[in-house]
């Protein structure tokens, strides 16, 4: 696994940066901004990620045209995402165009104008997209189980908005939302490539220097419900698809890293997952089954997706309930336990192969936690999660009298 030492250097103005030099001939530069969708009030559900739309769209010195082509008439890329608690800009590009991406990402994170016309149609594109999700039930269930689990609560909005919410959006919603998120307070530029600090550093300086700064940041609005429910839903679907789970740790928990130890153990990617093993392998009861944990700062949850026929979906929970209780009360043995950490650190080893993907990584980390662990700091601490952990961890969380489902089943 090859070590990397980022630097983080913060700016006169708030602005911080996660630097990581590489040797490649590909640079990567990305803005992470505490701008997702759980910052939405009940009206603007879905503003956050239009925003991500709109953002593109033109500024007070580039048109559409301009914004999009800057970019990609050499050879780079440029795109974003928004989740429930980030939204970031980021752009690909070879090292000689690094000042070109700089200048553009500025412009568009500072000058944005939003052309009315382009507005009303970037909601037909939303729009459409969210049409092409509801034919998704696969997807869907994911978004539904959440808004079930944290009901009344902005972390339960579903990305993309209502129909409703998107229709009534305007330029004024999106310069608000814009005005109060995109701060020196709430913002990180992260950088992988072979540029220098201290080009990097004087290119912020000229194209960042005016970033708004805010009033200390966004206040977050804690999580402090618990629901728990058994919900069967009628879907036009060719097979029956099942979410079920419940809350887990938040980043700032101490169980945050056995917890994803633990998740990779029931239903990770690996094809010898126990879920995998018990429900694809030896029965072939399901194609696609899955474990998954999201930490947000406050609160996370876990849950756990099958698909499945319709004749095979009570032997599937019943199985899925036996691995839960047996992780609950059976110990990992210490070969088990040792094979797993080895696993979920070969796992982490090919995600740093995504220079990219780790420059989103670094970004997310300054943001949140204000530090970069090094990869010896995440061995050590992969490394001491103890069997009794673990179990642990197991108890707590996966207790079957607490976990909440979600079953979509064929109409008729």
């Amino acid at each position: 696994m090859r070590e990397i030492q980022p630097i983080i250097i913060s700016f006169a103005n708030g602005l911080r940066l996660a630097y990581l030099h590489t040797d490649s001939l590909v640079s990567h530069l990305g803005i992470t901004v505490l701008a997702g969708s759980r910052f939405e009030t009940p009206k603007q559900e879905g503003l956050a990620h239009f925003l991500e739309h709109c953002i593109f769209k033109g500024t007070k010195h580039r048109k559409a045209f301009h914004v999009l082509s800057r970019l990609d008439s050499v050879g780079g890329e440029l795109n974003a995402y928004t989740s429930k608690e980030e939204m970031v800009l980021y752009a690909s590009f070879t090292n000689n165009h690094l000042t070109r991406a700089m200048d553009l990402l500025a412009d568009i994170t500072q000058n944005s104008s939003f052309p009315e016309r382009e507005i009303e149609k970037e909601k037909e594109i939303v729009l459409d997209e969210i049409n092409s999700y509801l034919d998704s039930p696969g997807e869907k269930i994911f978004d539904d189980f959440e808004g079930l689990l944290f009901q009344n609560h902005s972390l339960g909005y579903n990305i993309l908005g209502t129909k409703e919410s998107v229709a009534s959006f305007t330029k004024k919603d999106l310069e608000a939302f814009m005005k109060k998120h995109y701060v020196t307070e709430n913002t990180v530029i992260s950088y992988v490539g072979n540029a220098s600090i201290d080009r990097l550093t004087k290119l912020i300086d000229r194209y960042f220097s005016s970033f708004p700064t805010g009033n200390g940041g966004v206040e977050l609005e804690p999580f402090q419900g618990s629901y728990r429910f058994n919900r069967v839903e009628k879907e036009a679907n060719y097979q029956v698809h099942s979410v079920l789970g419940t809350y887990a740790p938040s980043y700032e928990h101490d169980h945050r890293k056995g917890m994803m130890l633990l998740t990779n153990i029931l239903g990770g990617p690996a094809l010898n997952s126990r879920l995998n093993m018990s429900i694809r392998e030896k029965y072939g009861y399901s194609y696609t089954i899955e474990a998954n944990y999201t930490p947000y700062k406050d609160v996370g949850f876990w849950n756990i997706y099958f698909g499945t026929d319709p004749k095979y979906t009570k032997k599937c929970l019943k199985l899925i309930d036996k691995e839960l209780n047996l992780l609950i009360d059976k110990p990992l043995s210490e070969r088990q336990l040792h094979m797993a950490k080895e696993q979920y650190l070969g796992h982490l080893a090919l995600g740093l192969e995504s220079n990219s993907g780790l420059m989103m990584s670094l970004g997310k980390s300054v943001l949140y936690f204000n530090q970069i662990d090094t990869l010896e700091d995440i061995r050590n601490s992969i490394k001491a999660i103890s069997a009794h952990e673990i179990q642990e961890i197991a108890e707590k969380y996966f207790k079957p009298s607490q976990v909440s489902g979600l079953t979509f089943e064929l109409e008729g």
